[in-house]
């Protein structure tokens, strides 16, 4: 059996955390204290060689790794001012990560297929713009193949090597996402927002990840915070990566934007 090449530039022995961050859309960058969060974050965190994004924005299967050499973005909105459109971030491509994740993907049995034309969407460029905003470490986009909890947390555990190789996976998503609801929520977030978060604050905490993957049922007002799961979706590609650590998250942003819950959280 052939095993992929590690990743170069690695100091022995570095382990990268597993980010879930809830990203925000385009206007995250004019907030006055968001950012400003995400930059203090990154600023904590070791040096990645590569980052690895898993986005609520992408949808493919079988699951896809997206451009390697020009990254573009893809302006997955609409009706928002022209200056959004106007963002630039022109990180490097990551094929020897690609590489990587395509073998170790292969080898377990799951199909990867390749979309070199697919950039980063705004799950993935909005939080880096802030997080690493020189643009300077590599960057790879791949799918969600599927919404299932269970499936997303055994690719998760597939690609947790990579994380004794300085790469950085970050899963993007928002902690409550319904939209269409928050269009007649008043002052404050919304009961729904506010009661999910609480019990995801609570069960992170206890490191309760059965509970997690059965945030459907066991979740208040899951159905409301999420009616459809794709923005809660990436957290189990962060905890399947995260392996022990997945038991012991650590919350470093929290409160609401625009009454959804901007909590996320670090594994390791």
């Amino acid at each position: 059996m052939t095993t992929a090449p590690a990743l170069s530039g690695v100091t022995p022995g570095a382990r990268m955390p597993v980010l879930y961050v809830s990203h925000g859309a385009p206007p995250l960058a004019d907030d006055a204290l968001w950012p400003g969060q995400l930059a203090a974050w990154s600023r904590d965190l070791p040096r990645p060689t590569a980052v690895l994004v898993i986005s609520a924005h992408w949808e493919e299967a079988p699951l896809a790794l997206g451009a390697t050499e020009t990254v573009p973005l893809v302006y997955d909105f609409w009706g928002f001012p022209a200056h959004y459109y106007a963002v630039r971030y022109a990180a490097p491509g990551a094929p020897a990560l690609a590489d990587r994740v395509r073998r170790t993907l292969r080898r377990a049995g799951v199909p990867v297929q390749d979309l070199p034309d697919r950039g980063l969407d705004h799950g993935a460029y909005v939080p880096l713009v802030e997080m690493y905003p020189g643009a300077d470490v590599p960057v790879l986009q791949m799918s969600l193949p599927t919404l299932d909890p269970r499936a997303l947390m055994e690719t998760g555990r597939r690609l947790a090597p990579l994380r004794d190789e300085g790469v950085l996976i970050v899963a993007s998503g928002f902690f409550t996402h319904n939209l269409a609801a928050l269009r007649h929520a008043g002052s404050g977030p919304p009961a729904w927002s506010a009661e999910f978060d609480a019990w995801g604050r609570e069960t992170l905490a206890a490191g309760d990840v059965d509970a997690l993957l059965d945030f459907a049922h066991k979740a208040p007002a899951a159905l409301l915070a999420h009616p459809r799961t794709e923005h809660f979706a990436p957290l189990f590609v962060a905890l399947g990566a995260a392996g022990d650590d997945a038991t012991a998250g650590r919350t470093v942003i929290d409160g609401f934007w625009m009454g959804l819950a901007k909590r996320s959280v670090q594994f390791g």
